[in-house]
């Protein structure tokens, strides 16, 4: 366990005569008994020396003290992974520092490398994430008051909060995670100077702001987490296409539950955890084109192309949050693809066969169920894909080609943008069960598309 790992990097360190703990969110999840997603120690050891007691440890912020160890480290016969660790996993291990000038509002333009935990303890954010642990004795290092936060379930910045995001304004983006995550309150003057400050928080960088929305919207508290920055006013600075769903009525027939805005963070309530990132986004976009194509028609409220005009806005996001292509893609995808799931029932089962088979087709019926469950609550079409999924083998969904391009030409057809015709009308016949073999298919295309 990588628990296990930590606890012997501490003793190991304490040993060479240094002080070590562990520290910030581990030490939070551990008081309230949750598994931690990683294990960082605090030591009085400079990041030289920490390297020094492990020699395959290596630097990832040299300058303001912190190393990684990984598991494989031999520095001690204590430092062996323990039997079924991940062989990849690594220990944060960093400095006790004070933090000086702030000037990017990221980064301390520098730090001074302390023997204190106490000054390391409050240059960090939160209270509840400034305890230290000490895993041996069970002793916590508590010097903030996060003990008493984290029972009352309060979020507050460690001192004077406007000192705190002046440092690093993504602080203000984490404080409504984490309020989100344990369902917890955030203290009144903290929450002020969010507010207050919100504006600034454009100078974080884009990739930054993309992980941390990425984590409100995956840990299972999404809709909490963006009334949240709604009521902060970080929602209309980080995602003004969003905060524009705000008061788009939508017609009562079709979504009872109310405006736009309503209905994307009902959907939110409803994905699946652990929920992919694609398909958080894509749930999050799927009618970001609405408020752009709102019109009040004689017979009912219209959103004309907004599916068409919602892929553009999301394709504008996905690239300003600097998403991979391949993430884009699939985003974009289930935007492109969500209102299909209205003419299932109607489609040719060539057309149906083609729709089942879009990449990561999961996350397209797992978005259809979330937006039926957020609005009218029928989910038959949705059981009914899934019945067609379980009784339609893989290969009638995805057959072999029973002719290819090689086999026009040979048949004595000329190259040409008329192949794309061809083979797609003998997929649609292979998809309907129409042909079954090489020779059937020939014969269609000398029927069909006669030379």
């Amino acid at each position: 366990m990588l628990k296990d790992f930590s606890i012997s990097i501490i003793r190991t360190l304490r040993h060479h005569g240094f002080q070590a703990y562990l520290a910030g969110g581990c030490v939070r999840d551990l008081l309230l008994n949750r598994e931690p997603a990683d294990y960082d120690v605090s030591t009085s050891a400079t990041p030289n020396r920490v390297m020094e007691i492990f020699p395959e440890a290596y630097a990832v912020g040299v300058q303001f003290g912190v190393v990684l160890v990984p598991e494989s480290s031999s520095a001690s016969s204590e430092l062996k992974a323990p039997p079924g660790a991940r062989q990849d996993a690594t220990v944060e291990v960093a400095t006790f520092r004070s933090d000086l000038s702030y000037t990017d509002g990221r980064h301390p333009d520098a730090v001074r490398f302390s023997q204190d935990p106490r000054e390391d303890v409050i240059r960090r954010d939160f209270t509840i994430n400034g305890m230290m642990l000490d895993p041996v004795s069970g002793e916590v290092l508590d010097f903030v008051g996060g003990r008493g936060d984290l029972e009352a379930g309060i979020i507050r910045a460690i001192g004077d909060p406007e000192q705190r995001f002046a440092e690093d304004k993504l602080r203000m983006l984490r404080a409504v995670r984490f309020a989100a995550r344990f369902e917890y309150q955030i203290e009144s003057a903290t929450f002020t100077a969010i507010q207050r400050h919100a504006r600034e928080i454009r100078v974080v960088s884009r990739e930054r702001v993309r992980d941390e929305l990425t984590r409100m919207l995956t840990e299972g508290h999404a809709h909490r987490a963006f009334l949240l920055l709604d009521e902060a006013g970080l929602l209309a600075e980080v995602l003004p296409e969003i905060s524009a769903m705000k008061g788009v009525e939508q017609p009562p027939e079709f979504h009872p539950e109310g405006d736009v805005f309503t209905h994307t963070l009902m959907l939110l309530d409803h994905l699946p955890q652990p929920c992919p990132l694609t398909l958080a986004w894509g749930a999050l976009l799927h009618d970001v084109g609405k408020p752009a194509t709102f019109r009040r028609a004689p017979d009912r409220i219209r959103f004309d192309n907004h599916v068409e005009v919602g892929v553009k806005i999301a394709e504008s996001i996905c690239k300003r949050l600097r998403f991979s292509s391949n993430e884009t893609l699939q985003i974009l995808a289930l935007v492109d693809n969500h209102m299909r799931f209205g003419h299932v029932r109607r489609m040719k089962e060539s057309t149906l066969k083609r729709f089942m088979r879009l990449p990561a087709f999961d996350e397209h019926l797992a978005l259809h169920r979330a937006d039926s469950l957020a609005s009218h609550g029928n989910l038959g079409t949705y059981h009914y894909l899934q019945e067609k999924l379980h009784e339609t083998p893989v290969q009638e969904i995805h057959p072999a080609p029973l002719v290819n391009g090689d086999d026009l030409i040979a048949a004595g057809y000329a190259p040409g943008p008329k192949f794309r015709e061809i083979l797609e009308a003998v997929e649609d016949a292979q998809l309907e069960g129409r042909l079954q073999s090489h020779d059937a298919a020939l014969d269609y295309v000398r029927r069909k598309f006669p030379l």
